[in-house]
């Protein structure tokens, strides 16, 4: 079993086992406890969950709070049967305010996410082009673009190419979408749609309007296309390293 799918398996089975054993934890004092305060426990660890797994996570955990509640902390003790009319009510609160708030943590997880990833993307972005900036050679630019397309790309490798065109590779765009170019009769470009094609792909490098050279990517079989957000960093990175090549006087082609 792959570790992803073995992290799957363990925050499914957390979403259902935390809340019940969040509910375990109160049976011994259910009786001095308002199900009001022990609904408020059982939410902490609804979010607990949701904090770690995805939004189908949540609800999980969001409904196995809601049974175990019924089960365990209101009359008849060990049924799912809820006599009380106001403990009917807090069942349902906690249903609802338990699936409200783990969505809201599996949002503000990913919001923080993101902006961690952005801050990722745009240090890469500055520390080539201080490089450039603190006089750097354009192969020594090149070289630093070359290194962090491979982490930032997830590659197995990847090296750059002087010079003009040889043979037809698919082609990392501009707008970060990877183009394969025309099939024997048809009329538009084919574009992968969420893998990377076998063998290598190139990524040119641009600069003044002038092709100096492209970088050759070569991604491990079958892996997914990164996001576009990394895509479209790579694309800058490569447009760094172009725009280094341009004002070197190096020869240009095409």
């Amino acid at each position: 079993m792959s570790g992803y799918r073995l992290h799957r398996l363990v925050v499914l089975l957390a979403a259902l086992a935390i809340p019940f054993l969040a509910a375990l934890a109160l049976v011994p004092f259910r009786t001095d406890l308002s199900t009001a305060n022990a609904a408020l426990v059982l939410v902490v660890a609804v979010v607990a969950v949701s904090a770690v797994g995805t939004r189908a996570v949540g609800v999980l955990a969001a409904l196995s709070a809601a049974v175990w509640f019924g089960v365990l902390l209101t009359w008849p003790y060990g049924h799912f049967a809820i006599t009380d009319a106001q403990d009917i009510r807090t069942a349902t609160l906690l249903l609802i305010v338990g699936l409200i708030v783990s969505q809201l943590a599996v949002r503000v997880r990913r919001l923080e996410g993101a902006v961690v990833t952005g801050s990722s993307y745009l240090s890469r972005l500055a520390a080539t082009g201080r490089l450039a900036e603190d006089g750097g050679s354009p192969e020594a630019v090149v070289e630093h673009v070359r290194r962090d397309l491979i982490g930032l790309l997830d590659l197995r490798g990847c090296r750059f190419a002087y010079g003009s065109l040889v043979g037809r590779l698919p082609r990392l765009e501009h707008d970060g979408d990877l183009w394969l170019g025309l099939e024997p009769g048809e009329s538009e470009a084919v574009h992968w749609p969420d893998r990377w094609p076998d063998g290598e792909t190139e990524l040119r490098a641009v600069g003044g309007g002038h092709y100096y050279g492209r970088f050759l990517l070569d991604p491990f079989p079958g892996r997914r296309l990164p996001s576009p957000q990394a895509r479209l960093v790579a694309v800058a990175l490569a447009g760094q390293a172009g725009a280094a090549l341009d004002t070197s006087g190096l020869a240009h082609h095409g």
